[in-house]
């Protein structure tokens, strides 16, 4: 059994802050319950994106769940062109190498849970892609 509560992650290294490739500043924050080390088959986050931000994402080698638990904020897929309206209660699966764009309109907590797991050492490269690590890496 696994129990962890989300304040004691707080300034640790499972409380990590990113940002945009385009942008100086942090853009989200997001605090690692689970990752790869904890031998689940998934990842579970708790991720703010900050108000007045945008982040271009792209997951080539992971299936990302989200489910949006306050905030607002559009989700765009610069594939098709679609735009999704993000508040409490949506959840989005980005299933297919979707690039996509966060646009944040109030800041936007979400849970999020990635297959295969991350180890919470990537970092998003130029395509706003997260590796593929595994512990052993």
């Amino acid at each position: 059994m696994i129990v962890r509560r989300l304040e004691d992650l707080i300034g640790t290294e499972f409380d990590v802050e990113g940002h945009d490739r385009d942008q100086a500043k942090g853009t989200w924050r997001s605090r690692r319950l689970l990752l790869a080390r904890d031998k689940v088959g998934f990842s579970l986050h708790d991720t703010v994106l900050f108000a007045g931000t945008s982040t271009t994402m792209r997951y080539a080698n992971h299936v990302e769940a989200v489910y949006v638990i306050e905030g607002s904020g559009k989700l765009r897929d610069l594939e098709t062109g679609d735009v999704h309206a993000l508040t409490p209660g949506t959840m989005y699966l980005l299933n297919g190498g979707e690039r996509h764009t966060l646009d944040v309109e109030q800041d936007l907590r979400c849970v999020c849970v990635f297959n295969p797991p991350v180890t919470g050492r990537e970092v998003h490269d130029a395509d706003g892609t997260y590796p593929l690590l595994t512990e052993d890496d």
